[in-house]
């Protein structure tokens, strides 16, 4: 029932709307948290329609029920941050129609790591927007060819996905600026080596919470791979996991809503709002990251 309900959400949501049709059904369209809970579990299906609501402030989660992309709105223009599978970006397009905004108005596309489950729908969603898209110097090569790099530790597993346009490098020194917007970029290498997790804050009335983005970074791989023999690159890792514990953050969001738990939190009487959210996460990925290790070294150990 849960699908069924959540595809006639979608067909309704693609017919051609016109633009004072959209502003009414933007009125009367809840921001309802709650609407999301119902249409969607714990771990879902990526491509699986979800509605979208407000997350907090002009932040919006406008993903699918398995894969998270966020819209933050400005007065402008609109920050898009990833864009799902190639069939998920029509779910995302249709999400941000439905809370009234228009996809010309998105300025900026960005993302978390250049896998295909969350960057492949960013071609698509480019071409219906016109928006700049902005990657990391590691991700932007993925990004415009659609082909997995070399050195990723997933490298072979997955296929190739519709190439997109990357018109700049971000600049991990400086946020990303689109009028009163300010995202900033925190380099979190270890799921791919060009992830990106970002930090930004959003008001209602007088209160303002940071919300960071916070990427992936589990360690998952090809079978073939281990992380001990990259030491540079899980370095690189370990750094990424410290600043990511580091930051100030009050609400954290993840390219896969379960991995920061959110429909949990969506259930609880707290909300999406936890003052260790970021600390949590990275504590908990540091946990993965060191029992994956010790299983290595314990592979290498029987092997010998």
């Amino acid at each position: 029932m849960k699908i069924l309900t959540a595809l006639l959400f979608l067909c309704t949501l693609i017919i051609d709307t016109p633009k004072s049709a959209l502003a009414d059904e933007a009125i009367s369209t809840p921001h309802n948290q709650n609407a999301w809970v119902e249409a969607c579990d714990d771990w879902d299906d990526w491509d699986k329609p979800g509605p979208p609501f407000k997350v907090y402030g002009n932040t919006y989660y406008v993903g699918t029920c398995g894969i998270s992309a966020l819209l933050i709105t400005g007065e402008t223009g609109h920050i898009l941050i990833d864009g799902g599978t190639e069939a998920g970006a029509a779910v995302i397009a249709a999400n941000v129609q439905a809370l009234g905004f228009e996809l010309r108005d998105i300025e900026l596309l960005l993302h978390s790591h250049e896998h295909f489950d969350h960057v492949a729908g960013l071609a698509e969603l480019q071409k219906i927007s016109g928006a700049r898209l902005l990657a990391s110097a590691a991700a932007a090569p993925v990004l415009s060819s659609g082909i997995v790099a070399a050195n990723d530790p997933q490298a072979g597993m997955h296929d190739a996905f519709p190439a997109a346009n990357v018109d700049d490098i971000v600049d991990l020194t400086k946020p990303v600026i689109l009028g009163a917007l300010r995202l900033q970029a925190h380099a979190t290498p270890g799921h791919t080596h060009g992830a990106l997790s970002w930090q930004w804050q959003s008001c209602e009335q007088s209160v303002c919470v940071n919300l960071v983005y916070a990427d992936s970074l589990s360690p998952v791989s090809r079978d073939d791979y281990r992380f001990n023999d990259h030491l540079e690159y899980l370095a690189a890792y370990r750094r990424g996991l410290a600043n990511l514990a580091s930051l100030d953050c009050q609400l954290v969001l993840a390219p896969h809503p379960s991995a920061a738990k959110m429909r949990t939190r969506l259930l609880s009487k707290n909300g999406l709002v936890d003052n260790t959210a970021c600390q949590d996460y990275a504590s908990g990925v540091l946990k993965r990251l060191d029992k994956r290790l010790e299983k290595e070294r314990a592979s290498l150990s029987s092997d010998s």
